[in-house]
């Protein structure tokens, strides 16, 4: 029984007619859309029954008449996402469209309660900018959600990999990383540390396995005790570089999962007498302008982050007919001044 007074919801349409709530939303919104004839006569049926009246006004937002762009980050203090999202909200503007933008701070959970919000506002485009979550129970829930809106006429960007639903702007961790740990071997260094993220991090997974694979391909293993997991931030990086440079077996080369990462690190390393690169040498990823600015210079992997941005609204506008399209862009090392040889 529906509580007394409340709107007939789709969702109450799925569950009384035993299908998914993507599946309910296409057929009722999608007049092309046949689907398997009982299924397709439970939903209408259970519509009826129920009383359900779909709502026009929403249905006509998730349409490209929508003027509105939803975009979903980790966190835009991390000039990472803020450089994405400029690049985002410069293609929209160019459209006449308003950006609204969300920070998860990496939460799963809240970044469902996001993705449910935005989608009941049914803008032209949910833009996902932050890694997918290594979680089957978070990934089928999100994926239900998505499914829904995309049925009812919305576009899905990810900026990663992962999420097995609309386009993808695919970023080149793995390669990038392993490219990277070629120039930190080639410069003589063989003891490395590593500040990484939370493992539930696509993105963090990807970039371990390509520093990982880079490594072997000079003839190093690197041991799990010479990783460190903390949250990505400045904090997160001071934090772990504390953790590795009290141990007496020092490495002579650290790297940080992200740049924000790294300058924490950088940071530490200071503050307790150390001189980088002189007596460590330091990189991170991302290319941001954190990087550039941080003295000495950050060794990093320099991605277009603005461009990766422009991409992800250009793909949220293609034609609802177009099929899911992959756009991969990869990075490149810079190297500057927070690494070198070591000493001997």
């Amino acid at each position: 029984m529906l509580p007394e007074g409340r709107p007939v919801r789709l969702q109450d349409v799925a569950e009384h007619a035993g299908v998914s709530l993507a599946t309910a939303s296409r057929m009722l919104s999608d007049a092309d859309y046949k689907g398997r004839a009982s299924l397709r006569n439970r939903v209408f049926s259970s519509a009826a029954e129920l009383g359900y009246l779909p709502n026009l006004h929403a249905r006509a937002l998730a349409s490209s008449t929508s003027t509105s762009v939803g975009l979903v980050v980790h966190d835009v203090r991390d000039s990472y996402f803020a450089m994405i999202a400029g690049g985002v909200i410069k293609v929209a503007e160019a459209h006449k469209l308003l950006v609204t933008m969300v920070c998860t701070y990496r939460d799963p959970q809240q970044e469902l309660n996001y993705v449910s919000l935005l989608s009941a506002q049914r803008p032209r485009a949910i833009i996902l900018a932050g890694s997918s979550f290594s979680d089957r129970a978070h990934s089928a829930a999100l994926m239900e959600q998505l499914s829904a809106y995309q049925a009812s006429g919305g576009a899905i960007v990810s900026v990663t990999r992962g999420r097995k639903i609309g386009h993808v702007v695919d970023v080149g961790n793995v390669e990038a990383t392993r490219q990277l740990a070629h120039r930190l071997v080639d410069l003589g260094h063989t003891s490395f540390g590593v500040i990484s993220g939370p493992a539930k991090l696509m993105a963090v997974r990807d970039r371990m396995r390509g520093l990982r694979l880079g490594l072997q391909d000079r003839g190093i293993e690197l041991s799990s005790d010479s990783i460190v997991r903390v949250d990505i931030s400045r904090d997160g990086g001071a934090r772990g570089a504390r953790l590795l440079l009290d141990r007496p077996d020092q490495p002579t080369c650290i790297f940080g999962i992200a740049d924000v990462v790294a300058v924490g690190a950088m940071a530490w390393m200071r503050s307790a007498g150390l001189r980088i690169p002189a007596d460590i040498s330091v990189a991170g990823f991302g290319g941001t302008p954190l990087a550039s600015d941080a003295v000495p210079g950050l060794t990093t992997v320099q991605l277009p982050l603005e461009r990766i941005g422009q991409v992800a609204m250009e793909l949220a506008l293609l034609p609802r007919e177009e099929p899911p399209h992959t756009v991969a862009i990869g990075g490149t090392v810079l190297m500057r001044d927070s690494t070198a040889p070591p000493q001997s």
